[in-house]
């Protein structure tokens, strides 16, 4: 929303606040006054006045020249998955698909143009960026935000697409709103989302949506795999099957009405391309 559009209510002051903690990150945990205030757009006198209050907070420490986050900063995002008992619920589950697949598996949900990591059972890295509870990546890329995204109202789906930028973080990467249109139609219809090697080379990763009593996709479950030992019709054949009765059982503890073995796909196995 642009600047001039905003609510009465919207207070400025505390999104530039907010700016400054998400300025600080896994690849610059310490930065200082001048990095910040290029980060955030602010004034150094601006940057400063919002660090020294932060540091008062105890969400701040600095030496006097650099600034990095305190371990109180947790408290913002534990007490959103605090209250998330999805994450505790499917918890126990993605254990036992990563015990029967031998890959990592992990439960996302949208916020904003992002997915973010809300719970996660690991195998062994096999993506150069760390992955842990709280990472985000942009959700156009991801199996998890497709699989999201395309369960969304045809008009809020549009309404994202008018104003996306869609950067290409591989050669594969889907760039085009026209495209990546048709490809989230797809996968409403399929019930399932396969990103080959788009989010990052050698990384092939399929996921499934997770909807609550309503109906609602509120989430959703992956499984990430090296491209070099899976092909996107082995992940199809072999690893689709057990996340679909995973996030059949996590929706049946939920209340919602599937079957024991999960939902069957719409797509037969063998259909559709992937990129």
């Amino acid at each position: 929303m642009a600047d001039g559009a905003r609510e009465p209510h919207f207070v400025r002051s505390f999104e530039r606040g907010l700016a400054v903690i998400r300025a600080f990150d896994a690849e610059h945990p310490s930065l200082t006054l001048s990095e910040v205030a290029r980060s955030c757009e602010l004034t150094r006198a601006a940057a400063r006045r919002f660090l020294l209050t932060l540091v008062d907070l105890g969400y701040v420490h600095t030496d006097g020249r650099l600034f990095r986050l305190t371990p109180r900063v947790l408290e913002l995002g534990y007490a959103f998955l605090a209250g998330f008992t999805l994450s505790d619920l499917a918890q126990p589950h993605l254990e036992q698909l990563v015990a029967q697949v031998r890959e990592s598996s992990s439960l996302c949900v949208l916020d904003g143009d992002d997915i973010v990591y809300v719970a996660r059972v690991p195998t062994r890295r096999i993506m150069m960026a760390t992955i842990t509870v709280g990472t985000r990546f942009p959700a156009y890329v991801t199996s998890v935000g497709r699989v999201i995204l395309a369960h969304l109202p045809d008009e809020e789906i549009d309404s994202r697409l008018a104003r996306a930028e869609l950067p290409p973080l591989t050669a594969r990467t889907i760039v085009s709103a026209g495209t990546l249109r048709a490809e989230l139609r797809r996968v409403r219809r399929q019930g399932y989302a396969i990103v080959d090697q788009e989010l990052e080379e050698g990384l092939r990763s399929v996921a499934v949506p997770v909807r609550d009593r309503d109906g609602e996709v509120v989430a959703a479950v992956n499984i990430p795999v090296h491209a070099s030992r899976n092909s996107v019709e082995s992940v199809r054949r072999d690893l689709l099957p057990h996340l679909l009765a995973t996030v059949a059982r996590i929706e049946a503890d939920l209340g919602v009405a599937t079957t024991a073995t999960g939902r069957v796909p719409a797509a037969a196995p063998g259909t559709g391309t992937h990129r």
